[in-house]
């Protein structure tokens, strides 16, 4: 795994060596200013924290990045394979003003100095990078979005866009609640069935209750399905790491959440 943990005033989170070369990192729970229950790092918006929070830690995120806190898009999650192309008129909405869009799980980019925001508590959350076309994607993909391949359609997406050839595509699919602990009946292995076939199998796996799922490595056949070949898997699971995470399944609705980060 080429995943670091860095900590930076304070401040912990993590980057992948498959996305050198583009500003991008993974945040922690660790180094912001939330009370509990969303200390420290909340970086979600509309969970009860305190906006002033939220902004003041997105600013020390950013800085430990390199980022600017001010120009960042935040996605709007529905779990929907919806994809957003992103330019700069959209710099600040979701942060520090309000989004216009209603769905985008996704979102592609190739102007600079506009860091795309995803974010998870359990979930898949992938970040993409053309060095090639100067282009970036960032993807949600909780369960529904996985069986719907909403990263596949963000490779489309920036294949369309940006002239992006698959096979120039680094991906790196961050922290994520792991099959040690995402415990499900049978509307997720069908849904993935259903969309990937055969394939899917060797992903799921039955106790005699419930089935455990790899979405992390779903995710990733849907990338090598794209034509994707350079990915790379965080194996920290979120739900096993509350210390570092937070985790849906552990703390249900009182959290914060993590996002992941990438700006040309």
């Amino acid at each position: 795994m080429s995943f670091h943990i860095h900590e930076k005033n304070g401040l912990t989170y993590l980057t992948c060596d498959l996305l050198s070369g583009v500003r991008h990192g993974f945040s922690t729970r660790r180094g912001g200013v939330s009370p509990p229950p969303w200390d420290s790092l909340n970086l979600g918006v509309g969970r009860g924290d305190a906006m002033e929070n939220v902004r003041e830690n997105y600013r020390r995120f950013c800085d430990a990045i390199g980022a600017d806190a001010a120009r960042c898009v935040l996605s709007k999650q529905v779990h929907e394979a919806n994809v957003r192309l992103v330019t700069s008129d959209d710099c600040g909405k979701g942060l520090w003003r309000d989004r216009d869009y209603t769905s985008a799980d996704a979102m592609i980019c190739n102007q600079p100095d506009i860091p795309l925001v995803v974010f998870s508590a359990d979930c898949n959350v992938i970040l993409l990078y053309d060095d090639a076309t100067g282009a970036v994607g960032a993807a949600h993909a909780g369960w529904r979005g996985t069986a719907q391949g909403i990263v596949k359609a963000a490779v489309e997406s920036m294949a369309a866009q940006f002239g992006t050839h698959p096979s120039r595509i680094r991906a790196a699919i961050g922290p994520a609640i792991g099959p040690c602990c995402f415990e499900t009946d049978n509307d997720v292995p069908d849904a993935l069935r259903d969309a990937l076939g055969e394939a899917a199998e060797p992903y799921m796996a039955w106790n005699g209750k419930k089935w455990h799922i790899d979405l992390r490595a779903v995710n990733a056949l849907w990338l090598r399905r794209s034509g994707v070949e350079r990915i790379d898997i965080c194996d920290h699971c979120t739900a096993c790491r509350t210390d570092l995470y937070w985790s849906h399944r552990k703390t249900g609705g009182a959290r914060g959440a993590q996002i992941a980060m990438i700006s040309l």
